[in-house]
């Protein structure tokens, strides 16, 4: 099949477009417009960091403006008739709609024969499983249970225990899953019969090859244009895995060839729009799909962005928790921010403009602070 030609100007309008860029925000943000966020985005990658907002808050403000977190709370950790979403690794820890839960049993059932995870956990589906099956038997009889309820001493997020390890193990292989969060975000496991809604539960198991096929066809929607690369890391697929899962919709006429000039071989997704214009507005998270690869932010937008949160403080070249800013189709500026809860502040650490940003950059974004404050609980906008 003869690729299909886009420039790189039309090829970032089909990645906006297809992140949920190219209309303008609802005047409503209720449950309908949260739920079409969530599916079209098919994950919220979790994140330990708070400076600002928990991650997974952060890619539904960007794309709806102002909305009730409450709601979205209810939709990942409320009660089983009010859930739409669940746990599990997919990018990375992410928050799924329920719809995929078969689609990553696969996965699962590879953690359950020790093919999958870090290799401490691995030790539970084999030498040490009589330790984790124990462990799940304890959760079944006691109810739901966290890290912190069968250990002493302080862990951090990194620092797992043993119980951590196991318990981690039993999620992976979707023994467990989580049933909320608690106070500091500690994850809170149970059985998923007791948290999923049965239909859920019920709903068949595709094979393999399905599944994944099914995985690449989600990213494709949710990418737009994208490189084989890039469509299966979205959902974190091996090599192989992700190639013959594209072949297969390639075959199907699901992924049509593309060529962008300066990108590596591409695939458009056969529904993809390719609007002429983009009106958006809007601070992206660092974990928001729009940008987590840092090379395709870089090729869409000629806007090299790197996380700075684990680079000493003397070397930041913009700051620890950097968003970049968006405004039409392009990254006009990077925005380091914090919630100052205490005081009900957005604080506002730096602004760095991009070369050629539009004259209205900083009204926009004026703006934009401005909605996220609110949105935040948070009394006043403090720039340097």
């Amino acid at each position: 099949m003869t690729p299909i030609r886009l420039s790189p100007a039309q090829a970032r309008r089909v990645a906006l477009a297809a992140q949920g860029f190219a209309r303008p925000r609802p005047s409503r943000t209720g449950p309908a417009a949260l739920a079409a966020t969530l599916d079209r985005l098919a994950l919220h990658q979790i994140d330990s960091v708070n400076v600002l907002a928990r991650a997974h808050y952060l890619p539904a403000f960007s794309r709806l403006g102002p909305y009730d977190r409450a709601a979205f709370d209810r939709a990942a950790w409320g009660p089983s008739k009010q859930r739409r979403m669940w746990e599990y690794w997919a990018h990375e820890a992410s928050l799924l709609p329920l719809d995929l839960h078969p689609l990553l049993r696969w996965r699962m059932a590879r953690a359950d024969r020790g093919q999958a995870g870090y290799g401490s956990m691995r030790l539970f589906a084999t030498e040490r499983r009589a330790d984790a099956m124990a462990l799940l038997d304890r959760v079944r009889g006691e109810g739901p249970l966290a890290a912190s309820d069968l250990q002493t001493g302080r862990t951090g997020w990194w620092e797992w225990s043993e119980p951590k390890r196991a318990l981690e193990w039993l999620f992976y292989a979707g023994h467990l899953t989580t049933r909320t969060r608690r106070r500091g975000f500690e994850r809170v496991y149970d059985l998923p019969e007791r948290v999923l809604p049965p239909e859920v539960l019920a709903l068949p198991t595709p094979p393999e090859h399905e599944a994944q096929a099914a995985l690449i066809e989600r990213a494709a929607r949710a990418l737009g244009v994208a490189t084989t690369g890039e469509l299966r890391d979205y959902f974190r697929l091996n090599p192989a895995d992700g190639a013959a899962a594209v072949a297969r919709l390639a075959e199907q006429g699901v992924l049509l060839p593309a060529e962008v000039p300066g990108w590596p071989a591409a695939w458009l997704h056969r529904d993809a729009a390719i609007p002429r214009r983009v009106r958006a507005r809007a601070l992206l998270a660092p974990f928001d799909p729009l940008v987590w690869e840092r090379d395709r932010t870089e090729r869409l937008f000629g806007f090299r962005y790197r996380i700075e949160i684990y680079t000493p403080a003397a070397r930041r070249q913009y700051g620890y928790y950097v968003l970049p800013f968006l405004l039409g189709d392009r990254l006009v500026a990077r925005v380091d921010l914090k919630a100052d809860r205490a005081s009900a502040r957005l604080l506002v650490h730096a602004v760095h403009v991009e070369p050629g940003a539009l004259p209205e950059t900083h009204d926009a974004l004026a703006e934009e602070l401005a909605d996220m404050a609110r949105w935040l609980g948070l009394a006043e906008v403090v720039q340097p």
